[in-house]
């Protein structure tokens, strides 16, 4: 069959595009060459020209080397993108083109042109799977290897690097079952041998290429661990740093995978990262080193392995602390910056945090701890020195925001203090004397860094030292250099809770008083990054101190409101951190009618100020709705224009996702609107006197359940979670106003608790959606009562799947089945003919939670449901015995006498019930005699 070939005119034209496509000199031809090549791609043929382009291209052509490598770039973009989006439209004689073509460019001189390449055919293996081309990877591997003898340096390289992201990118389907033959069979013994190739770079991709399947442990590299391990200990004094850092790499993802095979050369190891750590050549390999104790600080036998070894540890990991040259040349008298607006691109974004699921105990939503962590999350996530959160940092972002040595030393410390406790502030001890008072800034810097690092762990030993301490680290607040006082609040705040709960109130007043006044001062220090790292360190404050703080709110306030005068955007986001905290921990405190006048202006003119558009609106919405529910009635002054204004920001993020839907074009609306917005619904109907909740839903416009509708069926789990929330409390708060809507709603409702239709990849997070539904459907029930009938046969299919499926969370499984005994509140009849099947399920999944009033509640619906088959409970009667003895909180009469009512129907049903009655433990049958008398 004769080679395809290209239509010469066609091509120069093409080549011309590709050319100014890449091109930065002519934005005119620039912008016409993309529109040409957008209609290019409607050609049949378009595949085959960029794979030509792209492989072939002729020098009859004349291209200046620059052009041509433009040209042939672009083509092999272009041609990635198609095969991304299009490859089931491509014709298989194109495909197989492509693919003959591909393998001579891994030959090619230039590196960027091999390196495309090598994402080309990634991507085909990605879109047509393993055995669309199964002859790639002998292919691939008998090039690195250089099997055939005469393969040149530059084609080794290429091949082992096309073959390092071909199996990134396929590594799942790498390990899949074809007929009996596993593809990592065959290619993960050939990539040990490739770790001995005499190229450093074929060695090291090679080994990254094996740390891509180690965390799945894969049956193949399971048999090869042995192997792998002793070539990983010839390989760790490879010349290569590239090839050391993997070395590195893997013996820490083996800690997690194999960590027996790790333990009897602990004190080879030690030596070995110790010394990797101390390289100051590349930070990288020094990073990759240290991230080794992190790892083995998560295995409780590997980590006391490492006692006899901290004299060695200890101090490696406070040498890595100090910053480096270039990192002082950067920092050294950092700018008063604080009037200077901030610029876009160091304005981190920001993502919407649910309020939390909805769970068993009163429907509380639980706020996830976002300063106040522990162990090694708390320098491990970002958060440390006045951070809000991490994420991936854009080109030209701040260095001090990237996860570095410096920061892992300090996280590894903090780890092994809270392992070790003692033996590692005594080593650390004579470094903080030498340190703390050190004439070089760097110095100082690290040794407060080092205190707070081993706060958590070393508490109970710091502890005597701190009344010393504390008073030095407040006038470190005043030290001249920015970071200084920058990680000293950050420090100061790691203390926090000793402070906080001093028994003796004069100790107090010397210690804590202090230490939070001087933090909030900083919190309007001239320097941003100081104001930042303070607000972070009052806020971890707030977590720790909790209702102590009641006394302070006033002048707390105060500076809140001053910080919202002068704050530029960046720090105002962790600013409405610090006043939620607050509002969370001092609750109806902020109710007071002084500090209402103080805060609520700041944020009312925040509000004002804030577009529909912004992120901004994510963390104040979040933050007003932890006011709403801490001010109570006295939010209601401000109420009726937040209530409108998230009913329209929820209507207009609904109409642009259906423009979008239908409008390629178009990008989708960001759902983390929709989730603040339904949250600080969810907090005013809360916080506001009923008679005004249900008036805000009725005059709302659009219709609030015409939305919240959309809401419960959007594709998005965190919109959903946020919907049945909304749902729920309108059941408990304004039931007059759901009442009409349940028609339309319940069926809604119903559909989302069928486990089937959960996707496993979200499972976590659909799971959350599922618990808040349970949670509304037990809420709906106590208030639709005999209503619920028509629901109630799917209801109990659904409930019951979820109580009987053990991969359920416990407190998912634990709303469900208060859901199915509040149906039976007033649909016992209907539950009764189910009773045999569910009873024991039920018992089993309410156990464990705490007397309160839904356990109550669902107590009282399963009784009634037991008076109307008492047969049903033969299975379990003996457990449910136990249950009702256990029950100690009755804040309703009816459930007690609905207790005493079965045990004295089983009385009059069991002939011999004193002998039944004897088989429970003596003071269970106590409990009952002196409880139901029976």
């Amino acid at each position: 069959m004769e080679a395809w070939q290209p239509d010469q005119e066609q091509l120069r034209q093409l080549v011309g595009y590709l050319r100014d496509s890449l091109s930065g000199h002519n934005q005119n031809a620039q912008k016409h060459a993309s529109m040409m090549l957008s209609q290019a791609k409607s050609s049949p043929d378009i595949t085959n020209y960029l794979t030509y382009i792209l492989c072939s291209l002729p020098t009859s052509l004349n291209l200046s080397p620059e052009n041509s490598h433009l040209a042939r770039s672009s083509a092999a973009i272009s041609l990635k993108n198609i095969i991304k989006t299009k490859y089931r439209a491509i014709p298989s004689g194109n495909l197989a083109y492509i693919r003959t073509s591909l393998l001579s460019c891994l030959e090619d001189s230039n590196s960027q042109i091999r390196n495309f390449t090598g994402n080309v055919i990634t991507e085909l293996v990605k879109q047509g799977g393993v055995l669309g081309w199964p002859e790639i990877f002998p292919a691939l591997l008998s090039l690195a290897g250089n099997d055939a003898g005469n393969v040149p340096t530059q084609t080794q390289e290429g091949s082992m690097s096309a073959l390092s992201k071909v199996c990134e990118d396929s590594k799942k389907s790498l390990d899949r079952d074809y007929q009996g033959h596993r593809p990592l069979d065959v290619i993960l013994p050939r990539l040990l041998q490739l770790t001995a190739s005499p190229l450093p770079k074929v060695r090291a991709l090679a080994l990254e290429s094996i740390n891509i399947f180690i965390p799945q442990k894969p049956r193949a590299l399971l048999l090869l661990i042995d192997p792998l391990l002793s070539r990983l200990f010839q390989l760790a004094h490879d010349s290569s740093d590239d090839v050391r850092r993997y070395v590195c790499r893997s013996f820490v993802q083996l800690v997690d995978v194999q960590p027996a095979k790790i333990l009897p050369h602990m004190e080879g190891l030690v030596s070995y990262m110790v010394s990797q750590q101390r390289n100051t050549d590349d930070p990288d390999l020094a990073l990759d080193a240290a991230e080794f104790w992190l790892s083995i600080g998560e295995h409780k036998n590997l980590c006391s392995s490492l006692g006899p070894y901290l004299p060695t540890i200890i101090p490696c990991l406070l040498e890595s602390m100090v910053y480096g040259d270039d990192d002082i040349a950067r920092l050294e008298g950092d700018a008063d910056d604080a009037n200077e607006e901030d610029k876009t691109e160091n304005i981190k974004p920001q993502f919407a945090k649910s309020k939390g699921a909805r769970t068993a105990n009163n429907g509380s939503s639980t706020k996830k701890d976002t300063n106040g962590v522990t162990g090694s999350a708390s320098l491990d996530d970002g958060l440390d020195e006045g951070e809000i959160e991490d994420y991936d940092e854009p080109e030209g972002a701040n260095p001090e925001d990237e996860w570095n040595l410096r920061k892992c030393s300090a996280a590894a410390l903090d780890v092994l203090a809270t392992f070790f406790h003692q033996p590692v502030f005594d080593i650390t001890l004579p470094y903080l004397k030498d340190n703390l008072n050190h004439p070089d800034w760097p110095n100082r810097e690290a040794a407060v860094l080092a205190i707070g690092a081993v706060a958590d762990g070393c508490m109970e030993v710091v502890s005597p030292h701190l009344p010393e301490l504390i008073p030095y680290l407040i006038s470190l607040l005043q030290d001249s250099e920015p970071v200084v006082r920058q990680i000293t609040c950050w420090a100061l705040g790691r203390y926090s809770q000793w402070a906080a709960y001093l028994p003796d109130e004069r100790a107090k007043a010397s210690y804590f008083e202090p230490m939070m006044d001087g933090i909030l001062k900083k919190m309007l220090d001239r320097n941003k990054a100081v104001q930042e790292a303070a607000a972070s360190a009052f806020s971890r404050l707030e977590e720790t101190a909790k209702k102590e703080l009641t006394p302070y709110c006033k002048p707390i306030i105060q500076q809140f409101v001053r910080c919202f005068e002068s704050y530029k955007d960046r720090n105002m986001f962790i600013l409405y951190d610090c006043v939620q905290t607050l509002a969370e921990h001092v609750g109806p405190a902020l109710a007071e009618p002084e500090l209402n006048r103080l805060l609520v202006p700041a944020l009312v003119t925040r509000w004002e100020n804030v577009s529909d558009q912004s992120q901004e609106l994510f963390p104040l919405l979040e933050c007003l709705s932890y006011v709403a529910t801490a001010m109570g009635e006295s939010f209601a002054q401000i109420a009726d224009p937040i209530f409108s204004r998230c009913i329209r920001i929820i209507h207009q993020n609904l109409q642009e996702y259906l423009l979008a839907s239908s409008n390629e074009a178009m990008d989708s609306p960001d759902k983390d609107f929709l989730v603040v917005s339904l949250d600080l619904l969810s907090s005013t109907i809360q916080a506001l006197p009923s008679a005004m909740s249900n008036e805000l839903v009725a005059q709302s416009r659009p219709r609030m359940f015409d939305l919240l509708r959309f809401c419960m069926e959007d594709p998005s789990n965190d919109v959903r979670q946020s919907s049945y929330a909304l749902l729920g409390d309108c059941a408990v708060y304004v039931f007059p106003q759901l009442q009409p809507e349940l028609p339309a709603l319940m069926p809604i409702l119903i559909q989302q608790l069928d486990l089937d239709a959960m996707p496993d990849e979200e499972a976590e997070s659909a799971f959350s959606v599922i618990n808040n539904a349970c949670w509304s459907c037990g809420e709906i029930s106590l208030q639709q009562k005999h209503g619920m009938a028509p629901y109630v046969e799917q209801l109990y299919e659904r409930l019951f799947n979820i109580i009987s499926n053990p991969g359920v969370p416990p407190s998912v499984n634990e709303n469900a089945a208060i859901a199915l005994g509040r149906l039976g509140l007033h649909c016992s009849e209907g539950l009764a003919l189910h009773l045999a099947e569910f009873a024991t399920l039920f018992l089993q999944s309410i156990q464990l939670v705490d007397d309160t009033d839904e356990k109550g509640q669902a107590f009282l619906g399963l009784n009634r449901t037991i008076v109307n088959n008492p047969q049903g409970m033969e299975s379990c009667l003996l457990d449910y015995f136990k249950a009702t003895a256990a029950f100690k909180n009755f804040r309703e009469d009816d459930l007690k006498k609905s207790f005493q009512q079965v045990l004295l129907g089983y009385k009059t049903l069991i002939p011999n019930f004193g002998g039944f009655i004897g088989q429970l433990s003596a003071k269970d049958q106590q409990k009952l005699h002196n409880t139901y008398n029976v």
